[in-house]
């Protein structure tokens, strides 16, 4: 086994010919991974994307190899998967309006290039889920960029494919979601191309930190959301007057403790399973 990358919150490893993507216990928000974890966040991550890698797997494939096959010192943090060479595109859907997308609608009543009806306030849900991509950027912010981009970038046909695997992953995902209580406000997606040339889903899938979930019962548009994702420590980091500069503000106990247990309330409402950790 050796070790290839370490990003903000995940290292990743070559094992025998595969990758092996391992989910820490940090967290990252603005681009700055804190110094203080969330205890069994990377196991919640991994467990939560492992479900939804099984159960979308009738809509693209995906690079799970096995999240059992894996170092003991890893189990239940990792997984095993597929080399993909990774196109260079944050794929998100937006079915509300919130974060970065609601800050460019009101500025130019789009966003990514997609115009929306006027009138929208923050937590509006949208006619219908939008393809919003971004760049993908090793150092620094995603900044949005428009299908046409996109497309200059991959080509017309994978731009297509991309566009429509995202809208349909969200639409699933949602679809679960909501009958469990959970809005997914949206997510980002990344694909890559395996060793055969087939487009390929990776990363992770609909986890609280790819994703905004909200409580279907208290959602209520024209204000923030309660937020069972990485939203919560955004919020107070912000409310520490820290200026989004490493390094981060330590997390006080209280937080972390809400912090995971809104990881652990979303991962048992979609999975239906009891989180033992």
């Amino acid at each position: 086994m050796k070790h290839i990358h370490a990003g903000k919150v995940r290292d990743l490893y070559t094992i025998d010919g595969d990758l092996l993507l391992v989910a820490s216990d940090r967290v990252s928000v603005y681009d700055v991974s804190l110094p203080t974890p969330i205890p069994d966040k990377g196991k919640l991550l991994t467990q939560l994307s492992v479900w939804w890698f099984e159960r979308l797997a009738d809509i693209v494939p995906n690079h799970l190899i096995s999240a059992t096959d894996v170092p003991a010192e890893f189990a239940g943090r990792a997984i095993r998967c597929r080399p993909l060479e990774m196109i260079p595109v944050e794929c998100i859907a937006r079915g509300y309006l919130t974060g970065l997308g609601l800050r460019e609608y009101q500025r130019h009543g789009t966003v990514s290039g997609v115009p929306l009806p006027a009138g929208l306030t923050e937590g509006s849900q949208l006619p219908e889920p939008i393809f919003t991509p971004t760049t993908k950027a090793e150092v620094g912010h995603d900044e949005f960029i428009t299908f046409e981009d996109v497309a200059k970038a991959v080509g017309a046909d994978t731009a297509e494919r991309l566009r429509d695997l995202t809208i349909r992953i969200y639409q699933a995902g949602a679809e679960h979601a909501a009958r469990n209580g959970i809005i997914i406000a949206d997510t980002k997606l990344e694909f890559g191309w395996d060793a055969d040339g087939t487009l390929t889903l990776g990363d992770e899938v609909l986890t609280s930190d790819s994703s905004r979930f909200w409580p279907a019962d208290e959602w209520r548009p024209g204000r923030p959301q309660h937020s069972f994702d990485k939203q919560f420590v955004r919020d107070w980091s912000t409310s520490t007057g820290w200026d989004r500069t490493p390094p981060g503000p330590e997390i006080p106990d209280d937080i972390v403790r809400a912090t995971r247990q809104r990881y652990i309330d979303v991962y048992e409402r979609i999975t239906g399973h009891r989180w033992t950790g």
